[in-house]
């Protein structure tokens, strides 16, 4: 049931992928989580391919980020994200929470109250220069030891963008190119009414239950990031409605929740890599629950503790995840680079390395890597490298 709520239902992966494919499925997850780390590529490309297969990576940027073609929209959701327009109206409510002190994080809720003349002269200077970059603005500044190595015109810029008063017109790169939403988001969808913030979290809880199937309360909330209590009275709401159906899971500790369009699927499942920021595995404990899969992100980690890589994909066959591969596109070789492999105990390794070979394969035609190479590292490196 998770699986197939999550879009992974045994599909064709090696057709034509246009955007009348990518729509729906983007909408079934609702958004897709943004990540800096580019040593594969970038985070937000990864959902759709794991589902759909290989697309033009210029079909997504242009539904993200060209002005005539627009059909995402970024903001807070399940960190940065790309959502669908339709959803403006049910973020809104996190927009004015930031206006009032009590948005997504705490820095630029300080950074809010004690700088108002500022963002009022950095959001001035957007409005009148259009889309902007931090360097651009008053007193933007080199970036500093401070959060994140912010400076000051980028954390004014956060903070806006927190606010909902700037958006992303577009990406230079990776850097945002902020701008007021007046000139980013059509209009029809600016007119959209806003619900009321209980209204929003009840829809968002909602929608939460339809992309995850079966889930606990936890992983419920989780998918948006929204409030706790908010979110206990949603759910109690959606309880009382018959939109999730309390039910026991064998294994699990805590309740869980049956959404009412959850696919009671036969099968569902299929072969892909997935993003650490994909979905079905960026709740690591649901992870653990659903596939028995202990994943950590090892990005931070020395390079001497690391267990399994730096860039770690979990590797779904069938319906269960049965490894993980470190990845690195080494565009200058043209080679997509498995550079540690690992399959799960319960995972045949022979049958593992054979469906991981086909998917690098597949993998790197889509990255345009003429080349796949698998490393020495790793409990399924030997059979990997005889499999390709």
């Amino acid at each position: 049931m998770a699986l197939a709520a999550q879009g992974f239902t045994r599909g064709d992966r090696t057709g034509k992928v246009t955007w009348a494919r990518m729509a729906p499925m983007i909408r079934k997850l609702n958004l897709l989580q943004i990540d800096s780390v580019n040593v594969l590529v970038r985070s937000h490309y990864l959902p759709l391919y794991s589902r759909l297969g290989a697309y033009p990576h210029a079909t997504l940027d242009e539904r993200s980020f060209n002005t005539r073609k627009r059909a995402l929209f970024e903001c807070w959701a399940h960190e940065a994200s790309l959502l669908p327009l339709e959803l403006h109206p049910l973020m809104r409510w996190r927009m004015a929470r930031a206006r009032a002190g009590d948005g997504t994080y705490v820095q630029m809720n300080r950074f809010g109250r004690e700088e108002r003349r500022y963002l009022r002269e950095v959001l001035d200077f957007v409005t009148h220069n259009g889309p902007s970059v931090a360097a651009q603005v008053p007193g933007g500044g080199k970036a500093e030891g401070g959060w994140w190595g912010w400076s000051r015109g980028k954390l004014a810029l956060e903070t806006l963008f927190d606010q909902g008063l700037l958006t992303t017109a577009a990406r230079s790169g990776f850097e945002r190119l902020y701008d007021i939403p007046e000139r980013v988001i059509p209009q029809d969808i600016l007119a959209l009414p806003a619900p009321s913030e209980a209204d929003a979290i009840r829809k968002l809880m909602d929608l939460s239950g339809a992309a995850l199937g079966v889930a606990t309360g936890t992983d419920l909330r989780d998918y948006f990031r929204l409030p706790v209590a908010a979110a206990r009275t949603a759910l109690a709401e959606l309880v009382e409605d018959g939109r999730l159906t309390p039910v026991s899971v064998e294994g699990w500790q805590q309740q869980a929740y049956l959404h009412a369009d959850a696919i009671r699927a036969r099968k569902a499942g299929g072969t892909a890599l997935l993003s650490p920021f994909d979905p079905v595995v960026w709740e690591r404990s649901r992870a653990e629950r659903l596939f028995s899969f202990h994943y950590r992100i090892e990005i931070y980690t020395p390079a001497e503790k690391r267990k399994f890589g730096y860039y770690v994909l979990p590797f779904l066959h069938r319906d269960r995840i049965v490894g993980r591969v470190c990845l690195k596109a080494d565009r200058k070789a043209g080679v997509l680079r498995a550079n540690a492999s690992h399959h799960e105990a319960h995972a045949e390794p022979a049958e593992t390395a054979a469906a991981l070979a086909q998917e690098l394969r597949l993998m790197a035609r889509w990255l345009a890597l003429p080349g796949v190479e698998a490393g020495s590292q790793g409990n399924l490196a030997g059979a990997l490298k005889a499999a390709l």
